[in-house]
């Protein structure tokens, strides 16, 4: 009876070990596949994106940026509406 429960004890700690070591390799795993997802989305928008978004972007330079998130202030609002005016 004691050699069965010694057996039973081996084996069990056999399982549990594998279990943490499937574990651990998972969580590895899930670790790379992020940031090889992370990674490779920045480096598509620097290589792709970037350059296409600076093309026809309309303000130019982040220091002509004047209002709370880039959005246009009053008076360039009425610039505007006055210039849609006169091409009328």
């Amino acid at each position: 009876m004691l050699d069965e429960t010694r057996s039973l004890a081996k084996d069990n700690h056999r399982m549990l070990r594998a279990l943490r070591r499937h574990q651990l390799i998972g969580a590895f795993g899930k670790i790379i596949f992020w940031l090889v997802i992370l990674g490779g989305s920045a480096y598509w928008y620097q290589i792709y994106l970037q350059p296409l978004v600076a093309k026809f972007s309309t303000l130019g330079s982040p220091s002509a940026v004047s209002n709370l998130f880039g959005l246009p202030t009053s008076a360039e609002l009425q610039k505007l509406l006055n210039s849609f005016k006169v091409g009328q």
